[in-house]
């Protein structure tokens, strides 16, 4: 059974949330899952639910990261944070995993000073599931960790990239590229060019450069590359084109619809449409580099996303993505010490 660490303080509704997420992850996935936060918070939100028997443990911390909070202080000032506590569990073998749905830049500084690098990895990065046309998954990466970026930087983050695809989407030879302005090998800026002719020869499925609106058919590629200032900005314009669709959707179905019969139709085709787009399915985005598993989910998650984010670390704990990474990058000779 995998033990993950789960911040129960750090999303927009914790501790509540998460402890529904939590409760049923335990009953659904062979998880323990530890609940880090302040002890009477997270058992006044247990003692709301049935809960004997299952495999979970509340573990305590005195202190909550707030999304208000900068960074780096409350990295510097809350050292026993929900957030400080839970990476420590991780560093110390107690748990294999970390899962927070708290203040992104926090949980990144945290998890990458309290549990470090991969010994062949330079900067870990994030890496963002998003649904496409086909019905399928591209990945997205990196959307945030890094706001600069350096080609060895992107070569490494193709290959961490690859290793977690063929992980949780289980695809033998996932399709690689790079984010663009277009797909000759001409196109882009200096990094971007630099990079593509450093990622051609490497033991992967190298596809080329693909464009912004290559994300979402899942027609060119699986696994696509970018900086973390470009990935971050594409990633919150599409969460904001998604809320934008599914928002008018609803509008015209309200006020179109005359049948009783067709309305009812529609709601069902709507709900599955929903589903389809949903971040909560995916759970939140992985930061991969780092000694031991880090899931980062979003703010305002629901107990669903709270389920798939513990899901998710589970698969990457048994699927021992950590080994493949390092096994791949050390096969690849992709080392920067920068």
């Amino acid at each position: 059974m995998i033990t993950v660490a789960l911040d129960a303080m750090g999303g927009d509704h914790a501790p509540r949330v998460e402890v529904e997420g939590a409760l049923l992850a335990a009953r659904e996935l062979d998880a323990r899952v530890l609940l880090v936060g302040q002890p009477e918070a997270v058992k006044t939100e247990l003692g709301r639910h049935r809960h004997r028997g299952l495999p979970i443990e509340i573990v305590p911390a005195s202190e909550v990261i707030s999304m208000a909070d900068a960074p780096g202080q409350a990295f510097r000032k809350k050292k026993d944070s929900s957030a400080h506590v839970a990476a420590h569990l991780v560093r110390e073998g107690k748990a294999a995993a970390m899962v927070s749905a708290g203040n992104t830049g926090a949980v990144l500084a945290v998890a990458r000073f309290v549990l470090g690098t991969l010994p062949s990895v330079s900067r870990p990065a994030l890496a963002a599931p998003f649904p496409t046309e086909r019905g399928g998954v591209a990945v997205i990466l990196d959307v945030g960790a890094n706001v600069d970026s350096k080609v060895g930087h992107l070569v490494q983050f193709a290959v961490m990239g690859e290793v977690y695809y063929r992980t949780v989407f289980h695809t033998r030879r996932p399709r690689v590229a790079l984010l663009s302005i277009g797909e000759e090998e001409s196109k882009g800026n200096e990094l971007v060019r630099e990079a593509h002719n450093e990622m051609k020869p490497l033991p992967l499925h190298f596809v080329g450069n693909v464009e912004g609106r290559d994300v979402f058919t899942g027609a060119v590629a699986d696994v696509i590359v970018c900086d973390g200032f470009i990935g971050n900005i594409a990633l919150k314009i599409s969460e904001g084109v998604a809320e934008l669709i599914a928002a008018k959707l609803k509008e015209a179905l309200k006020s179109n619809l005359r049948a009783q019969v067709g309305y009812v139709l529609s709601k069902r085709a709507y709900a599955d449409f929903r589903r389809k787009i949903d971040y909560s399915e995916y759970g939140g985005a992985p930061l991969l580099g780092v000694r031991g598993i880090c899931i980062i989910g979003h703010g305002r998650s629901n107990p669903n996303a709270i389920k798939n984010a513990l899901r998710v670390a589970v698969e990457l704990a048994q699927g021992r993505v950590n080994e493949k990474i390092e096994k791949e990058l050390s096969a690849a000779s992709v080392t920067l010490n920068t």
